[in-house]
């Protein structure tokens, strides 16, 4: 079976998969421009903050390959690089990923025009757009690589954290543990990054290494990402699974954690701030205190690219608010009287009086006292027991630039944020 695939690129070339028609069309949208990567996130056709942030560096990438822009420096095509940069951030404020990417390529940008040994300008400024093709294009390279390690470190995590079996029990391949059962919230597969996914990654390797029993998903009201998506990607996978409304999380877990040994919720992470607290999809705190009122381990699956040292706490996160009709209407394939599903057909139908005022905010912060680890493409980062992230011994590089050398220059009467950018790319 081939692999889910939301992003197709060569280059040159950028197809983008409309995640608003799944799970009833697959159709792929070609994005040749930073007008349509931006209209495709805002719209929410591609989302997940990995994605999202792939998508807007080779939109430009794909734009520089095929239209020369009117610069006659190397340092002007750097500066039209940077301002098409600035416009796709508009594109979604939240994810921390999109931000980081920025940074880094215009980091690489200003880097192949100080080091390029053209003689003339125009070969110059061919080396700069090269320079940036080829770090938007490693973005979507180490994606996979990155998710691949968050799927393996969680799915041993977890595996850690079961109890020996007792005698009939069903046991995992060693028939030493049991098999456990999860829950996730929103999308996080590969319909979210490049590839395999972050939170349903690690669900995906659970599977794989044949210790998952049974994953469970929340349709993850208003936007229903999870009936609509991770519902696919586990049917798709032939995953067992099994949907159910977000409200009746609470209710699964009193009923059916002993049975089928619901052991985690997993989540993914559009920000985590510096202590912890993260920002995910509306939903998600609500589940971080159901679980820990069931004794549920809380897990957040998140590339380091979504860790955000300059944020100290979720205070400081900035929430995007959507639009009211996301709540009061709902868009989908037309049933027949006979039960059948007509993909052709689409009617959007009004859900609750057009006329009720509407809080729709996207997100939520989830506080990090309620979060037991954060699994990274380096490992697990466990909360103490007084209640921290050890964020500095996975990233002593960045925490050093970041959060102690700001903290110098505070001392110093400097305010201004080091702006070292939060992607981890060698060889560029």
């Amino acid at each position: 079976m081939a692999a889910l695939e939301a992003i197709k690129y060569e280059r040159g070339r950028l197809d983008v998969l409309d995640q608003l028609r799944l799970p009833h069309e697959f159709v792929y949208d070609n994005v040749s421009t930073c007008e349509e990567a931006f209209d495709s996130i805002k719209s929410m056709r591609v989302r997940g903050a990995p994605a999202i942030a792939i998508v807007a560096a080779l939109a430009l990438a794909v734009e520089l390959h095929h239209t020369k822009d009117e610069s006659k420096t190397k340092q002007e095509t750097v500066q039209y690089i940077n301002k098409r940069l600035d416009y796709l951030l508009g594109s979604r404020p939240t994810a921390v990923d999109l931000s980081n990417a920025i940074k880094l390529l215009k980091q690489v940008s200003q880097s192949a025009a100080e080091s390029t040994d053209a003689k003339d300008d125009g070969s110059a400024c061919a080396d700069v757009r090269r320079g940036y093709i080829d770090a938007a294009e490693k973005i979507l390279e180490d994606d996979l690589t990155t998710n691949l390690a968050i799927g393996r470190y969680g799915a041993e995590y977890l595996r850690r954290q079961q109890l020996p079996i007792t005698e009939g029990t069903q046991g995992a391949p060693d028939k030493t543990y049991r098999k456990l059962s999860v829950l996730t919230h929103c999308n996080t597969g590969s319909l979210a990054t490049s590839g395999h996914g972050t939170a349903l990654g690690i669900i995906r390797s659970l599977h794989k290494m044949n210790y998952l029993e049974h994953a469970y998903c929340t349709e993850t009201r208003p936007y229903n990402q999870g009936s609509r998506l991770t519902a696919f990607e586990l049917v798709y996978e032939k995953i067992p699974s099994t949907l159910i409304t977000d409200s009746m999380a609470g209710a699964l877990f009193a009923r059916m954690k002993e049975s089928k040994n619901i052991s985690a919720v997993i989540v993914g992470a559009d920000r985590v701030a510096r202590n912890g607290d993260t920002a995910n999809k509306i939903g998600t705190y609500s589940l971080a205190v159901l679980a820990k009122a069931h004794n549920i381990k809380f897990i957040v699956a998140a590339p380091t690219t979504s860790i955000d040292l300059e944020t100290v706490s979720g205070a400081d996160i900035k929430i995007e608010d959507r639009a009211p009709k996301e709540l009061t209407q709902i868009t989908g394939a037309v049933v027949g009287k006979d039960g059948h599903v007509d993909v052709n057909t689409t009617a959007r139908v009004a859900v609750a009086h057009q006329e009720i005022d509407v809080w729709n905010p996207s997100f939520d912060v989830t506080p990090s006292k309620y979060i037991d680890a954060v699994i990274t493409e380096k490992g697990e980062v466990v909360r103490s027991a007084k209640g921290t992230f050890d964020f500095k011994a996975i990233m002593p590089e960045r925490w050093a630039q970041q959060v102690e050398g700001t903290e110098l220059r505070r001392t110093n009467g400097k305010s201004r944020l080091d702006d070292s950018t939060q992607f981890q790319m060698d060889n560029i």
